[in-house]
């Protein structure tokens, strides 16, 4: 039995079923092993002091945490990827495997908010400085580098807004200084978008979401260009990271029908939001997937797919009661954090204090929505409900 290895001259939904797997090396078995792991014996002091053997520390790799992070390479097109415990430590990471004290750090005003805090509280305890940008800079953002500029950080779309951002142009102006340029790529997934192929260094995911897809595992994952690999390989194991071999296991089991489940979210997703601009009660929604979204030509551009959240604006004078009882009607949306599950989930969004590149409007009302496997036509009717018992 022959091992066979996907490619970039594969589909990435060949990728996603192969990546990963080498049935030969496990006696056939389909999937690997879940290897749990510290001690790893070696046949002789030779091979011990030469490194001369595969694995030899449980910390440092198995043949588990390799199929997931082999998987995530060949997705990503990249020379590396290493695992973490969740999407912001792998954030952290990330950070802090090409930042040293003195250095600057650009941020987009549009970041995750657990980003924000990780910017504001622990990197200045190391002596790295943090500037937030507006995300609608693309080569423009050349004009906030300062001579101590060493990382730019991306996220398309943005944190709770949906913003997109131009990463290439923003990638091609940072590599004119030699800086690192790092995307939270987590909406899309390795699936509809690979950010190396856009010029960025290091790409991130919180795999807790669509990787996993079954809410019940906390994952994230970093992918390397040749440039960020080394220094990335080397903290990751300075800090000591690593993952449980059966959350893992979880990630590779979810990503093998990633492709499918994607399709169906940005299915299920574009048939709610069709209903929903027809609301009366909505003034805009936040889906760069729409052709009438400011960020759409880039999306088309850069993605090859949409996921399943976004966000909706209420018309001008909804009221902060309103929205709440609007979420508390809804019985098929959970009220919870994260996304990226088979469940449909809504959280308020409140943008004030919380930017300061930008000036959102204070007094919008909007409402963050994550569309899962449900059947379309029974979320409307629940958001039709849920509509009826906060505006009729």
């Amino acid at each position: 039995m022959t091992k066979k290895t996907p490619t970039a001259a594969h589909n990435i939904d060949t990728v996603v079923a192969h990546a990963g797997r080498s049935p030969a090396e496990f006696h056939g078995f389909v999937n690997p092993p879940v290897v749990h792991a510290s001690t790893v014996l070696f046949p002789d002091v030779e091979t011990m002091a030469s490194g001369g053997q595969k694995y030899h520390y449980g910390r440092r790799g198995t043949p588990t945490t390799e199929a997931l992070e082999e998987a995530i390479t060949v997705m990503e097109g990249a020379a590396g990827t290493k695992l973490a415990n969740s999407g912001l430590n792998a954030i952290s990471l990330a950070c802090l495997s090409c930042l040293n004290a003195g250095d600057h750090m650009l941020v987009p005003d549009t970041a995750y908010a657990p980003t924000r805090k990780l910017s504001d509280n622990v990197l200045p305890k190391f002596g790295i400085e943090v500037s937030y940008y507006d995300p609608s800079l693309g080569k423009e953002i050349s004009s906030l580098f300062k001579d101590n500029t060493k990382a730019v950080f991306t996220e398309a779309p943005g944190s709770l807004t949906f913003e997109m951002q131009d990463v290439p142009a923003i990638a091609k102006a940072a590599h004119e200084i030699d800086a690192t340029v790092l995307m939270d790529n987590t909406w899309a997934s390795p699936l509809y978008c690979q950010p190396l192929s856009l010029g960025v260094d290091l790409s991130i995911q919180a795999g807790t979401k669509y990787i996993v897809g079954h809410s019940d595992v906390m994952l994230g994952t970093i992918a390397a260009s040749e440039k960020a690999w080394p220094a990335l390989n080397d903290f990751h194991g300075f800090m000591g990271v690593h993952v449980a071999p059966d959350d893992v296991y979880l990630g590779l089991r979810g990503l093998r029908t990633l492709s499918v489940r994607l399709e169906r979210h940005m299915k299920n997703t574009l048939e709610v939001i069709s209903w929903l601009q027809g609301r009366p009660e909505i003034a805009a929604i936040h889906y760069p997937a729409l052709e009438t979204d400011p960020g759409h030509a880039i999306w088309k551009r850069d993605f090859s797919g949409a996921s399943g959240l976004f966000a909706f604006d209420f018309k001008t004078g909804t009221t902060d009661a309103q929205r709440t009882v609007f979420l508390d009607a809804l019985t098929l949306f959970g009220l919870g954090y994260s996304w990226g599950g088979f469940e449909s989930l809504a959280i308020p969004v409140k943008l004030a204090g919380i930017r300061t590149a930008t000036a959102p409007d204070p007094e919008t009302c909007s409402i963050r929505m994550h569309i899962g496997l449900e059947d379309p036509g029974d979320l409307i009717k629940d958001l039709t409900h849920a509509f009826g018992k906060a505006f009729g």
